[in-house]
This record gives structure tokens, sequence and C-alpha cells, in this order.
């Protein structure tokens, strides 16, 4: 098991909840509040997730903060930028957030094999960790995270789902995402994947997805942030997807 794995096993003693803090890019209060939840939640969830748009308008001082305050507080910290270009551009991209204090980032595998396993190596190397992208949880995902492919060199096709999880076990990831509203997907990837990588499920609640039925068909970590985020009281919503969850 990776370092990273065994971190984030840890971390979730208590809770697989992470926090999807993915604020509007708009607002001007995304530091403070970001720490504000961390102090408030951090017992109630293992990790926090900074998606793309709300990590742009901050700069490394205040991103460095975040990630101090969640490791002072025993979680870990992923950055959602699905990470998908040349070697150079991945290499650097994400040596920037590793110095950053990143526990892991978030990859989209259609860069292919190669490319993954290169991200994974110098990830790896440092004790970091790297989720891929399998299905997403929003409705429209469905068109092309299960479109049919053809494998090279076969006249047989699969769901494109089905081929990154290939990917992503042969590459050595140390997780996949898999929307919670699709259960059956879920279940799927860990019969086929085994204990070889964790499934983090996004899509909980605003979406549609059931905690139960994640957890039920193999999710190993729950991403939850807008009904977290617009809760009239975040804290106590934590504690109740955490008590759903065990």
């Amino acid at each position: 098991m990776t370092k990273f794995r065994t971190r984030i096993s840890k971390s979730a003693k208590n809770s697989r909840i992470i926090l999807a803090n993915d604020y509007s890019s708009a607002n001007t209060k995304t530091v403070s509040q970001t720490i504000k939840n961390i102090k408030t939640m951090h017992k109630f969830l293992c990790g926090i997730k900074l998606n793309f748009h709300a990590l742009l308008p901050l700069g490394k001082k205040e991103i460095i903060k975040i990630n101090k305050a969640a490791h002072r507080h025993g979680l870990l910290t992923i950055a959602d930028i699905k990470l998908n270009d040349i070697g150079n551009t991945n290499q650097i991209t994400s040596k920037t957030l590793w110095n950053f204090g990143f526990d892991a980032i978030i990859i989209n595998p259609i860069m292919g094999p190669k490319a993954i396993k290169k991200i994974v190596t110098e990830a790896h190397k440092r004790n970091k960790g790297v989720i891929a992208l399998c299905h997403m949880s929003a409705p429209e995902a469905k068109a092309s995270y299960e479109m049919n492919v053809r494998l090279s060199n076969n006249s047989k096709t699969i769901p494109l789902y089905q081929l990154f999880l290939k990917w992503a076990i042969s590459s050595g990831v140390d997780g996949i995402i898999v929307g919670a509203t699709y259960p059956k997907i879920i279940n799927y990837c860990r019969k086929t994947s085994g204990k070889k990588l964790d499934i983090y499920s996004p899509g909980v609640g605003t979406q549609g997805g059931s905690v139960k039925k994640a957890i039920a068909n193999g999710s190993d970590f729950l991403i939850v942030g807008r009904t977290i985020l617009g809760s009239k009281n975040p804290v106590r919503t934590a504690k109740q997807l955490v008590s759903a969850s065990c």
C-alpha cells in the first residue's frame, strides 16, 4: 500500500467524508471560510478537496495556508484539477501542487496509460497520491464514460469507464472516481479491482446519490460538497453523513 493510501486510511478511521470545498470563484472569503470549515468539521471529515475553479483565484501563500490548516487538523488535501496534458506539463503541474502541500491530485486518464504511469511514479517518490477519473457523477457523464470503445488490435468493444479502470489498475493509481449516482458501476469497479485501489464517490445528496448504496456497492470515500456547504448547519449535516456511512 502506498504512503498516501496509508495516510488516508488512518485519517478515515472516524469518517469516510471528504469535503468538496468548492466555493464559487466569485467568493472573496474562500480562504477564511475553508479554514473555518476545517476547524469546525474536521472531526467529521477525513479530507478536503479543492476544485480547479476554487484554486485559480488563490495565490501560492493562500493555498499553502489552507493545506497547512488541514494537516494540523489531521485532514488530507486533494487538488481536483483533472490533469490531462503532455508529459512535461503534467510533471510541472503536479510538482507545483506537491510543493503547495497537496497530498493527492485528480487526473483525467484520457491521456493514456504511459502518461498516467509517469505521474504515478513521480507522485509515489514523494509519498503523494494520484486519483483517476473512471465515471463522473453528473447525468451527462453517461454519454461519454459509457461510450463503447474498441481496444487496440481487437474487435471487442467495452465502455470507456472499463478501459479507464484497466488503465488505473495497470498504472498503480491510488484511487478512482466513480459517482455515487452510479452504484452498479461502483460495484463493477470494486469487484474488478479488488483491493488494488480505493473508490472515491462524489454526487451524494444534491445530485441524488445515496450514501448507503455507494458504501454497500464498494465506495471507500464519499466526496460531498453542496450538501454540506449549502446546509443551514454544515457541522450537523457532516455528522449525519458520517452516521449514514457507518
